[in-house]
């Protein structure tokens, strides 16, 4: 195993690692102290065991090299672990949200330290799983690293509402103002909404990749530019780029000089090859098909 996947696999399996703690103190503190933004977020916690499980998995496939069934590699199975923890995170914002709703027409809850100190080691964790989580995900161009951190994130938002809506609730106990007891479920409400909208965004992302939506413009005109310096290019007819996963897949179609040779037109389309691929680190494969061009 080479650094790059050494480096993934630690952060994918301390997020599994962490979800697993973090669910058992979130779900064991939210019921001894009956706090309905903690459960419901223990409860997201639990869809996040599942998540980084799928991510975990599809990342290992992923990895595996091209063979006669899937000659273009197996990089598209991180999109679809991609895919489960986006679907996983909706569910759980819509638990969560009908969670909330329902204890709004109950008794206020009393809310205690112990809870407030769960949601707050929550918060310090997530936000440093989310960084670590991420910078390595976009280093190495892995969905299912981004995946992850962008669920460290939804936990992010849940454990700031819950920080919020427990503080609120024991200052409404204190003072006695029922309007702020109401605290924690309202903020399970705005966790709910957050987590949602961040998962119709990367479930977006994933349905982008698995549809084979071009890549980025700025990433097109780079390729577009690169292919220009190859000096037998005469005309550039077609270029196409789709993420595969971690890596992307080119293919261009260029028009050369007619009269070349067959070993000259393979020697052009290695040169075009290899000048992509020593410049973008992301490309994976390049496909060049060669054209016909006349002077005239």
């Amino acid at each position: 195993m080479n650094h790059e996947d050494k480096q993934s696999t630690f952060a994918i399996w301390l997020s599994f690692i962490s979800n697993i703690v973090l669910t058992a103190i979130k779900l064991g503190v939210g019921f001894l102290s009956n706090s309905p933004v903690l459960i419901a977020d223990g409860v997201h916690n639990a869809g996040d065991v599942v998540a980084t499980g799928a991510a975990l998995s599809s990342m290992r496939i992923s990895k595996q090299p091209p063979d006669e069934d899937h000659p273009y590699g197996h990089g598209k199975a991180e999109v679809l672990g991609a895919g489960v923890v986006a679907i996983i995170l909706a569910l759980a914002a819509l638990y969560m949200a009908y969670h909330s709703v329902m204890v709004l027409f109950e008794p206020p809850h009393k809310t205690t330290v112990v809870a407030l100190a769960a949601a707050a080691f929550s918060l310090i964790l997530k936000q440093i799983l989310y960084v670590y989580t991420m910078a390595i995900g976009k280093r190495h161009r892995s969905s299912g690293l981004i995946a992850t951190a962008y669920d460290h994130l939804a936990d992010v938002y849940a454990s700031i509402a819950a920080v919020i809506g427990i503080a609120l609730g024991m200052l409404g106990d204190h003072y006695d103002i029922a309007i702020l007891s109401y605290g924690d479920p309202i903020a399970g409400i705005v966790v709910a909404y957050l987590v949602l909208k961040l998962a119709i965004h990367m479930g977006k992302s994933s349905v982008d990749v698995l549809m084979e939506k071009n890549v980025d413009l700025e990433k097109m005109n780079e390729l577009t530019e690169l292919v220009k310096t190859v000096p037998e290019v005469k005309r550039l007819d077609r270029l196409r780029a789709r993420d595969h996963g971690h890596y992307i897949i080119v293919d261009i179609r260029v028009g050369v000089a007619a009269e070349l040779s067959v070993q000259e037109g393979h020697d052009i389309s290695r040169n075009i090859k290899q000048t992509i691929m020593k410049h973008c680190s992301d490309v994976g494969e390049v496909m060049v098909h060669l054209n016909p061009w006349y002077e005239e």
